[in-house]
């Protein structure tokens, strides 16, 4: 534990390593696998997990943005990164660190033929999420345009499934694998062709192509029991005080006591990542054995607790998710999901890896 910080966002290497595995076993042995890393991998921190799935030997890296492709390259990761939203502006910076971009228009697959300098793209299609990517009567164009660039060599061709987790979303997730493959087809030259992410995998991997890519299962976020979530987030008792009936707590007076009770001040606030829905009693946090309801509104860079249960005292820790505080049952509380929760969690959190 990192005893120059209060909020500690922990992270275990080690079970980074075991779901890495676990999915491994899940598809064929030598399908490729690009490992997402965006959104500061999730929250969890990029530069280390993705020293850590460079070890692991991905075949590559999915970032968001180029100045996340350059963080890492400034950080020794020479796998291959491939730069998923990527617009003219930012071909220069590309090129410079050697990054491989995701085309999904001709405005940016003009632009790459037009630098005349050597890159590898990957192709994506609209399967039918209706998000990035080329449609597929834009193949025919695409090829006569790349017909003669030479800089260029088409990497992947790839889609992305909407609804692969929801078993109600079938239908869905069927039609787009079968769309997929009809674009795929066209590409007979280009060996390298994926769709499936972690719910594919698990849920359809007999519909795998030579490349996957793994997001949120690596972190171990994901309903399967044999992922570990690789995080847990905890900070400190920073003040405790007591409260006597028409006290009130925090901005706006929302809370007023009953009672006489024992508070504690928390230095964790929604500038932190703790969303402001979790408050006037929606959630709680863990101390000393018991779930402690968030009592008033979240503050800034604080919340308030009721420790009237328990024997707490100030400095003790306090379990904001982690293994008595599960995430997918926070993020039920506010209508969320662990995705937007933990991409939300402040940088200046202190980020702590173990293994």
């Amino acid at each position: 534990m990192d005893n120059f910080h209060e909020s500690i966002f922990e992270i275990n290497l080690k079970y980074l390593k075991q779901n890495f595995d676990f999915l491994k076993k899940k598809i064929k042995p030598k399908t490729n696998i690009i490992a997402v890393v965006k959104a500061f991998a999730y929250g969890h921190g990029d530069i280390k997990v993705a020293q850590t799935l460079e070890k692991l030997n991905v075949n590559a890296l999915w970032v968001a943005d180029f100045e996340e492709g350059v963080i890492l390259r400034k950080n020794g990761i020479d796998t291959p990164i491939i730069i998923a939203n990527t617009s003219p502006k930012s071909i220069e910076q590309i090129l410079k660190y050697k990054l491989d971009v995701v085309v999904y228009n001709f405005r940016v697959l003009n632009e790459l033929i037009s630098k005349n300098q050597k890159i590898n793209i990957h192709l994506k299609f609209n399967s039918g999420m209706n998000r990035f990517g080329f449609s597929f009567d834009e193949i025919s164009e695409i090829k006569a345009r790349l017909k003669n660039a030479k800089n260029i060599k088409i990497s992947s061709i790839c889609s992305h499934l909407s609804s692969s987790r929801d078993k109600d979303k079938d239908e869905t997730t069927n039609l787009q694998l079968k769309n997929f493959k009809k674009i795929s087809s066209s590409f007979s030259d280009v060996q390298c062709k994926h769709i499936l992410n972690t719910s594919g995998v698990i849920r359809f991997s007999d519909h795998q192509y030579t490349a996957v890519r793994l997001g949120i299962g690596l972190f171990g976020v994901h309903k399967i029991k044999n992922l570990k979530p690789i995080g847990s987030l905890s900070t400190t008792i920073s003040q405790i005080r007591t409260i006597y009936k028409n006290d009130i707590i925090g901005y706006g007076g929302r809370f007023k006591a009953t009672k006489q009770m024992k508070i504690g001040i928390v230095p964790f606030g929604y500038a932190d990542g703790l969303d402001r829905k979790l408050g006037n009693g929606n959630g709680t946090l863990y101390v000393g054995g018991f779930d402690c309801k968030i009592l008033g509104e979240i503050s800034m860079d604080s919340c308030v607790i009721d420790l009237s249960k328990t024997s707490a005292k100030e400095g003790d820790r306090v379990e904001i998710f982690g293994e008595h505080n599960d995430i997918y049952s926070i993020c039920n509380k506010i209508e969320s999901i662990p995705y937007e929760f933990l991409s939300k969690i402040n940088r200046r959190i202190k980020r702590v890896y173990i293994n």
